[in-house]
């Protein structure tokens, strides 16, 4: 058996999906690989000073410029001559909202870099608070549910969306509870002919509170509710979608995690439960996700 190239005795949670994330996306990519990660959850599990879980070179940014620190890494080794993937991994904090700007750069300058967001939808690492890609109706520490309010108010941001808009050549989804899948996109992407953008869903067990023994369940639910498509994009053009047999009720899904438990008691319940259905119903319709 190989090495894993992210090596035990970090500190992530027990029933993170993140460290399974990383070694997926590290198994792919192989050990001629440097990453660059902005501050986050990743950041402070791994590499408490003066330790590190990293099998391969590994450089920390500031939450708001992974991309650009993985550019100016890009043309250093494009200058040498060397082929070395260039992989930014980092979470929705930095990629939707404090990193958008450097990101959006690195994207429209070209530079031949693969960037995966492990999306667990919230600032998890500073207390759960709202971000771009929380989802409709979860309960944050900023978007508290209760009298005056169901949670989170907003859609959630569409980012892969945003980088077929950049003309990014290749740009995926991907889950946790779908390896195979994950590992064969990481390795389409790095193939692709300048930056490329997979976005992963990785169940956060201390934001959405969950047992730790469900947390491939929950990833696999996400797909099959209809919630999270994945989805396969190359030069702009929809390329692949992975169908479900059986569409399972968005309740499922939801009902096992505590961030949507307000849902499931007090009169606006119902409606809402409805309006995430909707949700996903648009979602099976737009991807023809059922044949």
């Amino acid at each position: 058996m190989e090495k894993s190239l992210l090596a035990p005795g970090h500190r992530a949670c027990a029933g993170c999906a993140m460290p399974t994330t990383i070694r997926l996306v590290l198994d792919a990519a192989g050990p001629n690989t440097i990453v660059v990660s902005p501050t986050g959850c990743l950041e402070v599990t791994t590499t408490p000073f003066p330790e590190s879980a990293w099998c391969v070179p590994w450089i920390h940014s500031l939450f708001e410029n992974a991309s650009a620190v993985a550019s100016g890494v890009e043309v250093m080794l494009k200058r040498k001559g060397k082929d070395t993937n260039v992989v930014v991994i980092g979470g929705d904090g930095s990629t939707f909202d404090i990193g958008m700007g450097s990101n959006s750069g690195m994207f429209e300058r070209g530079h031949k870099i693969l960037y995966v967001c492990y999306d667990n939808e919230a600032y998890m690492n500073t207390g759960v608070q709202r971000s771009g890609s929380t989802p409709f109706c979860v309960n944050t520490t900023t978007t508290p549910s209760g009298k005056q309010s169901q949670g989170n108010p907003r859609p959630k941001k569409d980012m892969p969306a945003i980088a077929v808009a950049h003309k990014v050549p290749y740009v995926a989804t991907a889950s946790v509870a779908y390896p195979v899948d994950l590992r064969k996109k990481v390795k389409k992407a790095l193939q692709a002919n300048g930056p490329s953008y997979i976005q992963v869903n990785a169940p956060c067990i201390t934001g959405w509170t969950f047992n730790a023994g469900t947390m491939i369940e929950l990833a696999r639910l996400a797909v099959e509710s209809g919630l999270w498509p994945l989805t396969e994009y190359v030069d702009g053009e929809l390329v692949g979608v992975k169908k479900v047999r059986r569409p399972k009720a968005v309740q499922e899904y939801l009902k096992l995690q505590g961030r949507y438990k307000h849902l499931f008691k007090g009169a606006q319940g119902p409606d809402l439960l409805g309006k995430i259905q909707a949700i996903a119903d648009a979602n099976i319709a737009k991807y023809k996700l059922v044949d």
